[in-house]
């Protein structure tokens, strides 16, 4: 290898692989910033004190808690894939209700059903009880009568893939820089 080396493409390899790393090294804080969001939800779960509905567009500080919503008006209802409480694979009766005092609508899972029937979900109204999932949604907690209780929301189903992100970033990093050693051996070995 006595050839010289180019100055730019090399700059910009080492560049881009020092940005990689950065990344990688970026989304391992992030992952123990995700471990301690979990930890937090876990905790949540377990007070029995219950919160107001969240108003915020994603009502990340209540998730896990117990609340309540009237449900003044059914404005849409439907079937969306769930689990019961007792694993069973079937449909959740999703509800989007109006709450009452020109609040934004709020989606509220009524309960677990195998069967989709003929039952008109669209005329429930009322006070539901239950938690807080991400969403925010209200998982209902007993079930809406005629309906099966849901699997409660579990803050271990938050997905925290930053660590596998991170190596990706490490390894996309480590990939170009031995492609361009490959492609300087190339070069300077046409050279000689």
């Amino acid at each position: 290898m006595n050839g010289r080396i180019p100055i730019i493409p090399t700059i910009f390899v080492l560049a881009a692989a020092a940005t990689m790393v950065a990344l990688g090294v970026w989304q391992l804080g992030r992952a123990d910033e995700k471990a301690a969001l979990i930890a937090q939800f876990e905790a949540a779960a377990t007070e029995a004190s219950p919160v107001p509905f969240p108003t915020d567009e994603t009502g990340e500080g209540q998730w896990f808690r117990r609340s309540q919503v009237d449900c003044t008006k059914v404005l849409s209802v439907g079937p969306v894939s769930g689990t019961a409480a007792n694993g069973a694979k079937g449909w959740t009766i999703r509800a989007t209700c109006e709450n009452g005092a020109g609040r934004a609508p709020v989606l509220v899972d009524l309960g677990f059903t195998q069967t989709l029937g003929e039952e008109d979900w669209s005329r429930y109204v009322g006070r539901v009880t239950g938690m807080v999932a991400p969403g925010p949604r209200l998982v209902a907690d007993p079930p809406v009568d005629g309906l099966f209780a849901l699997a409660r929301p579990d803050p271990s189903d938050l997905p925290n893939n930053h660590l596998s992100y991170a190596g990706q970033w490490f390894f996309f990093a480590l990939t170009a820089l031995v492609i361009y050693f490959i492609a300087l051996r190339a070069r300077m070995a046409k050279r000689d």
